[in-house]
């Protein structure tokens, strides 16, 4: 008898071997699909549904429950709300001001939306940082009805379900004091760094808390963000790292730990293989999106080094297979990432991160297909 898709996540991510690999769309906001991707997804599936989109900035699509269906997709997302009292802000005709006071746009000829200003870059003081306002991290609006949609996928189907935390601390620095600044503090001033990094920490484990105490009994899996790599190697060397990154985020991680036993999924762009070692020291469960175009990102390498640690979930490459290869090169491309990383437990397969808008549906479809193909147990690594 087939596991339960909720039994076959669980199993995969305590490294044992379910009856398939998990498949994943549309279960974090950075495992998904740009809007103008699904678009051609959706119409391939005959869906006329309005469309959702779960991340702004990024354009990511909410995918409609058939579609999931159609792809038998194993999990199930579902976000935090949005601060009552802080909604985006209007800016111009095509952009918005975000809760922490970020200016964005989108032209219109863009897929996205471009931070155009940072509201603590330049001149700066520790003070300014201390003062500065940061969103309240028990408003209601944060965590109105994440409750009863928990509840919803525990009590009336199988799914696993993966709930939604705030970023930790990098992305938002990195928007609130620009990216030049930000690099430069981290060279020429860590105490102000370590500020800024503190403004953030401090709101965004509050508001984790607020919502595993709404929601964390029912989570499977919690995913958090924090992008770390370069296609290179890692954003910083894994000293600086461990001096002023890895504090903050064990605490985070030991907030969500105190509050649930969901498995914690960890979002981290990049080459950073020589940050696993410390992320699994803090309780890093999962790595997604598993870049495996970026440098050190060999998946064969990854599951001997670290497949006993952790469990992996991506992989599949977006950045060159999915949009500029035929169905073959994709299919070839699932069969290896399976082979690398399903042996044991411990992988679920999808893209890296959001499928974007030049995929071709037939590739698209490729993928699913091959992995149920390919991801039956027992699984031999070639």
């Amino acid at each position: 008898m087939p596991l339960s898709h909720r039994e076959r996540v669980i199993r995969a991510l305590s490294h044992q071997e379910p009856d398939r690999v998990p498949i994943d769309l549309g279960s974090t906001n950075n495992s998904s699909i740009h809007i103008k991707g699904y678009q051609k997804l959706k119409a391939h599936f005959g869906v006329k549904d309005e469309d959702t989109i779960i991340h702004r900035m990024m354009q990511t699509a909410g995918v409609h429950e058939s579609v999931l269906q159609a792809l038998d997709v194993d999990l199930r997302y579902v976000p935090f709300g949005i601060s009552d009292s802080r909604p985006d802000k209007p800016f111009g005709e095509d952009g918005y001001e975000d809760e922490w006071g970020v200016f964005r746009r989108m032209p219109a000829t863009s897929l996205y939306y471009d931070l155009v200003k940072s509201p603590l870059a330049g001149a700066v003081t520790i003070q300014d940082v201390i003062n500065y306002p940061a969103p309240d991290p028990t408003d209601p609006g944060y965590t109105r009805g994440v409750r009863d949609k928990l509840k919803h996928y525990k009590e009336n189907t199988d799914y696993a379900i993966v709930l939604r935390l705030p970023s930790v601390f990098v992305h938002t620095t990195q928007y609130l004091r620009g990216f030049e600044d930000w690099f430069m503090d981290l060279a020429a001033d860590k105490k102000l760094a370590g500020a800024v990094f503190d403004l953030v920490t401090d709101q965004t484990t509050a508001l984790a808390a607020e919502l595993l105490k709404v929601g964390g009994d029912l989570a499977d899996v919690v995913v958090v963000s924090d992008d770390m790599g370069f296609q290179n190697g890692p954003i910083v060397s894994p000293e600086l790292y461990r001096e002023l990154f890895k504090p903050r985020h064990k605490k985070y991680f030991d907030t969500i730990k105190k509050h649930t036993s969901a498995f914690i999924h960890f979002h981290c762009c990049g080459s950073i293989y020589k940050l696993l070692p410390d992320l699994i020291d803090i309780g890093v469960d999962v790595i997604h999106p598993v870049q495996v175009t970026a440098r050190d990102m060999d998946s064969s390498k990854l599951a001997a080094d670290f497949g006993d640690k952790l469990s992996f979930w991506g992989g599949i490459d977006t950045q060159f297979v999915l949009p500029k290869g035929n169905t073959d090169d994709v299919r070839a491309e699932v069969r290896r990432r399976i082979s690398d990383l399903a042996p044991g437990g411990g992988y679920i397969v999808g893209a890296v991160h959001n499928i974007q808008p030049d995929v071709p549906v037939e590739n698209i479809l490729a993928m699913y297909e091959a992995a149920k193909e390919y991801g039956k147990y027992p699984i031999s690594a070639d």
